[in-house]
């Protein structure tokens, strides 16, 4: 389990200081690093991220304010040289509250805090997860329905492509459009399903899938832009 992880603070050598601590850590991974809440809130509009350790007294915009706008929160350290905001910041939900100076042993505590909530979430999202079973190799197989990719037609057969591997199955295109029509799924080609929440773009004559490019027919082009903006 590796957590992604942005640093704010106003402070260049504060920044630093945590960076490095962050960089040494081998269950995080720094993804970015802000000197202001303004340039936090446009970063993290195209950026992921699991965790932000965060200072809280910015310009313009402080730290609370900052999570006051952001639509999708992640888990939050706070890092300030003061006591005085502690429990207004487990009001927000923090994960911990960290006073600099930090030394290497409470920002590791900190961190394992973070990576226990983590790993909770992580459980309980994929036992909520919907699923199907599969036969494959004379095995069944439980295959989460996020996982899956795209599905091909290969004769008697399909091919089911997940994130981490395919699988050959006895079964018609019809029978498997059916048994995936009440999730995000889309008959794109004659050959092709494809898991909508999976398409990063498309023109025409394609859709792309994880830098695949999976056959688009030209009369499905409609529905499949009717189905993305009804996701």
């Amino acid at each position: 389990m590796n957590l992604r992880c942005v640093v704010v603070d106003d402070s260049s050598i504060q920044r630093m200081s945590i960076v490095k601590l962050v960089k040494e850590h081998p269950a995080l991974t720094l993804i970015a690093e802000y000197s202001s809440a303004v340039d936090t809130k446009k970063g993290l509009n195209d950026t992921e991220c699991d965790l932000i350790f965060l200072d809280i007294e910015m310009p313009i915009i402080n730290g609370f304010e900052l999570l006051d706008v952001l639509k999708n929160k992640p888990q939050i350290i706070f890092v300030t040289g003061k006591t005085e905001y502690a429990f207004k910041a487990f009001d927000y939900d923090a994960t911990d509250y960290l006073q600099k100076p930090i030394t290497q042993e409470r920002f590791n505590l900190g961190v394992d805090k973070a990576l226990e909530h983590h790993r909770l979430k992580f459980e309980s999202n994929t036992a909520e997860e919907e699923y199907i079973f599969i036969k494959s190799n004379l095995k069944k197989r439980k295959i989460f329905i996020n996982d899956i990719q795209w599905i091909e037609a290969l004769g008697d057969y399909i091919k089911l492509v997940t994130n981490e591997e395919s699988f050959v199955i006895l079964s018609t295109m019809k029978a498997f459009e059916k048994e995936v029509e009440e999730y995000s799924f889309l008959r794109i080609h004659k050959s092709y399903i494809v898991n909508l929440k999976k398409i990063k773009r498309f023109n025409s004559k394609f859709v792309e899938i994880n830098t695949e490019n999976i056959p688009l027919s030209r009369n499905k082009k409609k529905l499949l832009i009717e189905a993305l903006d009804n996701l």
